[in-house]
């Protein structure tokens, strides 16, 4: 399989979504996305709950946009049975 079509998120053995990141490009977009949430969190979660919850809403956006570019397409899955 080529580095091009290899996906960075695989998808779940069982339920519906995707598990770890299987390749460094995906652990990469994982390890930044959680300093940029802890940090979203620290500065924001005390004094702007509004902007506090905005701006998770906009991040859980773009991580699901990144998992359905970058990852296998989701489906319910149920271990072995297709």
């Amino acid at each position: 399989m080529s580095n091009e079509n290899r996906y960075w998120f695989p998808a779940k053995r069982y339920g519906w979504g995707w598990g770890p990141p299987n390749c460094w490009q995906g652990w990469a977009v994982l390890s930044g996305w959680l300093a940029v949430f802890f940090t979203v969190t620290r500065l924001f979660s005390r004094n702007h709950g509004v902007a506090y919850w905005l701006s998770v809403i906009a991040m859980l956006g773009l991580l699901l946009g990144i998992c359905y570019a970058k990852g296998e397409p989701p489906a319910w899955r149920w271990g072995d049975r297709k």
